[in-house]
């Protein structure tokens, strides 16, 4: 083990943190808009509209991530209307297309968790919130979707996991974040054992944060949970 090359190496991996903090961020804030809308569409009660967004989510999650980004980065350019498109100066840029692909990702996971947290929402407070003279509408956004919100964190958390794993993935398109970082300094020092050890600490310093603030979020959500002083 160097254990002098790992230290020396920890500033020049840490350089490609803020690219991984952009793209967990980037991803799940997009993601978490893409699930929401494909959730009420499966549950919109139109049979053709829950057709589309059910084949969405078993595609995307039917098919490996490493897959969706290739097609995402090598596959789009080949159409011509595409390259043709106002889309075009995003879907050309390997950081567009990694956010892309992490975002369709993982809002298909998402939309099938939040799904599930919306139809375990206990009917006796929904119908209690209409006796009180909500609409339909307003039922949901006081009393369904706050208590789906809460009771989905668990499942969310390890979609959060997985997703600040997934985005080493993004060093294949040659992006620079922190696994791209250390793929470059074993070509040059053929030291993959230390390095990827430094690399694999890292992610999990970012998956240790990520667990204690879904916690946190929970205790701040379940005050009912808490124990009584």
């Amino acid at each position: 083990m160097n254990w002098q090359l790992m230290w020396d190496s920890l500033p020049r991996m840490l350089g490609g943190l803020t690219l991984t903090l952009q793209l967990i961020v980037g991803s799940l804030a997009l993601g978490a808009l893409v699930a929401f809308g494909v959730a009420l569409l499966r549950l919109s009660g139109n049979r053709v509209v829950e057709t589309l967004a059910a084949a969405y989510v078993f595609v995307f999650r039917g098919t490996p991530l490493l897959v969706q980004i290739f097609l995402v980065y090598y596959g789009l350019g080949q159409f011509e209307f595409i390259r043709d498109s106002i889309l075009w100066p995003f879907l050309r840029e390997p950081y567009w297309c990694a956010i892309l692909a992490l975002t369709l990702n993982t809002g298909a996971y998402t939309s099938e968790v939040l799904r599930g947290a919306i139809l375990s929402v206990p009917q006796g407070q929904v119908e209690a919130a209409r006796a009180c003279g909500m609409s339909r509408a307003l039922a949901f956004r006081r009393i369904v979707l706050p208590v789906a919100i809460r009771q989905m964190l668990p499942a969310y958390g390890n979609e959060v996991i997985l997703m600040v794993k997934a985005t080493s993935l993004a060093s294949t398109i040659t992006l620079m974040e922190v696994t791209g970082i250390a793929r470059r300094m074993i070509a040059q020092t053929f030291a993959v054992f230390e390095l990827f050890i430094v690399a694999g600490a890292i992610y999990l310093v970012l998956n240790f944060i990520a667990t204690r603030l879904i916690k946190f979020a929970e205790w701040r959500l379940t005050p009912y949970l808490r124990a009584r002083a």
